[in-house]
């Protein structure tokens, strides 16, 4: 396994970067709005894992189930409401935006896209300062 894989910070970041990548070389922005939301879709879902993948190595959500039962949106609040209460407004941001906004809708407003994006980011960026090996 490569450094990055090993660090679920880094691992978010590229899931991020990733999702930017396919906006840029599949969806086809012409002006404000992009083509192809089979794509907006996709880098939607992908930016909203990356955000998951970050939310569990610090909140560790995944422990606190039952064997074979999966988080699910109520569970990563409110183990941020017990970490962090300030940033429960931007994790309900993000995954307005990006999983249900974009994941779901593939809303095509490359404003909307980039403020999602950058949703994501703000909660990436927040893990990646209470991050312990």
């Amino acid at each position: 396994m490569s450094k990055i894989q090993n660090h679920p910070i880094r691992e978010a970041e590229r899931y991020l970067e990733n999702a930017r990548t396919i906006l840029s070389e599949k969806a086809g922005k012409e002006g404000s709005y992009y083509m192809d939301p089979k794509y907006v879709k996709m880098a939607g879902n992908t930016a909203w894992n990356g955000v998951l993948v970050a939310l569990e190595a610090v909140l560790k959500v995944r422990e606190n189930l039952k064997k074979g039962q999966r988080p699910d949106f109520n569970d990563y609040g409110t183990a941020m409401a017990k970490k962090d209460r300030k940033m429960c407004t931007p994790l309900l941001a993000a995954y307005e935006s990006l999983h249900k906004t974009l994941g779901y809708d593939g809303n095509p407003s490359y404003r909307i896209v980039q403020e999602s994006l950058r949703q994501g980011k703000i909660v990436i960026e927040w893990a990646g300062k209470h991050y312990t090996d």
